[in-house]
């Protein structure tokens, strides 16, 4: 996976977060990105997750299964933890019996298997994260991006998320990741990255088969800087919060938020029952999107209603019961997933 002088700024006229990145991302590797609060750390990790898309220069040749932890996972979603990750399976290609099994699996592994039932805004804000991590690893993701992925975490959840990245480590997947804690996977990471002044820079990088950190420049990375199935060929990212940003079609391609899987991942909201948000099948699903300046795609499942929104997005309002086949169809068409939502509220 590569970045090609990429940039990234808030607003047409905001302040640039990052410039002028450029690095390959190495295949099968722990990757972690150090470097003080607010230099474009998060901005970094969403831009190779995909959730967020480049201001300026490209990204190129992210896996079609891509998966994200958010620093903050929103609570306020009318699902049950296991509905929510039961969903987000289904939209990453599981079947519904394979969804509930793995979900229930992970949510053993996290220590949270008594609160399955319970609705997200019910849980206390580690039991929130561990449904967090949970949906990342649901369909075994070639890139897991982590952004305080463990905060919040009890021990044992801790101890099990350290597992639960070897394991994909050892399965060939790469893992990106920050954290606060200078021990956290001490000494197992392969690369390091610091950001600063909003600039990247290697700082480490281990010696493959010298067992041996070597450092990248002067200073050592400490010192250097402080510490779903889609349709076929589409790809994407999935992150908790349910909110899908990026989709492209074809080889190499990816998409984005913290669960990825099938022919590709991608970014959603997980509902009670497949086709729905939380409100059964006769709700009216509110959908934000952005294509990039491509035309929306035609034959859209459900006959969706369009409308204009803001920052040149579209506003497609589609019965619940539609709404998936309507999601998958967007992304296949290289379409941004902004907001999801019933009419009448955002969800």
């Amino acid at each position: 996976m590569r970045l090609e002088h990429v940039g990234r700024r808030h607003g047409l006229r905001g302040p640039w977060v990052l410039r002028e990145v450029s690095l390959d991302l190495p295949a099968a590797a722990l990757v972690r990105v150090v470097g003080t609060n607010g230099t474009g750390k998060s901005t970094l990790l969403r831009l190779l997750a995909g959730v967020d898309a480049p201001t300026e220069g490209r990204v190129t040749g992210r896996p079609a299964r891509t998966a994200y932890v958010p620093e903050r996972f929103p609570v306020a979603l009318p699902f049950t933890a296991l509905d929510y990750l039961v969903h987000l399976g289904r939209v990453q290609g599981l079947g519904r019996a394979a969804a509930r099994a793995r979900a229930g699996e992970w949510l053993e592994r996290f220590g949270a298997a008594e609160h399955a039932g319970a609705g997200l805004a019910e849980l206390s804000k580690g039991t929130s994260q561990k449904v967090a991590v949970a949906q990342a690893l649901l369909a075994d993701p070639a890139l897991l991006v982590l952004d305080e992925a463990w905060t919040g975490l009890d021990t044992g959840a801790r101890t099990a998320l350290d597992t639960a990245v070897r394991e994909r480590l050892a399965a060939g997947a790469t893992v990106v990741f920050v954290d606060h804690d200078p021990r956290r996977l001490e000494g197992e990471a392969e690369v390091v990255y610091g950001v600063e002044g909003g600039r990247v820079r290697e700082t480490a990088r281990v010696r493959a088969g010298a067992g041996g950190r070597l450092p990248a420049g002067p200073e050592s990375a400490e010192s250097a800087v402080p510490a779903v199935g889609f349709p076929p060929g589409g790809a994407g990212t999935v992150a908790a919060g349910g909110e899908l940003r990026e989709a492209r079609r074809g080889p190499g391609a990816g998409m984005g938020g913290g669960l990825a899987g099938g022919a590709g991942p991608g970014h959603a909201v997980a509902s009670s029952a497949p086709g729905t948000v939380g409100a059964g099948a006769s709700a009216r699903i509110v959908i934000v999107a952005s294509g990039g300046g491509r035309a929306l795609p035609g034959g859209l499942p459900g006959d969706p209603a369009t409308a204009p929104g803001a920052d040149g997005t579209t506003v497609l309002t589609v019965d619940g019961a539609r709404s998936d086949e309507l999601l998958g169809a967007l992304l296949a068409g290289a379409w941004h997933i902004h907001h999801l939502g019933t009419e009448g509220g955002r969800v």
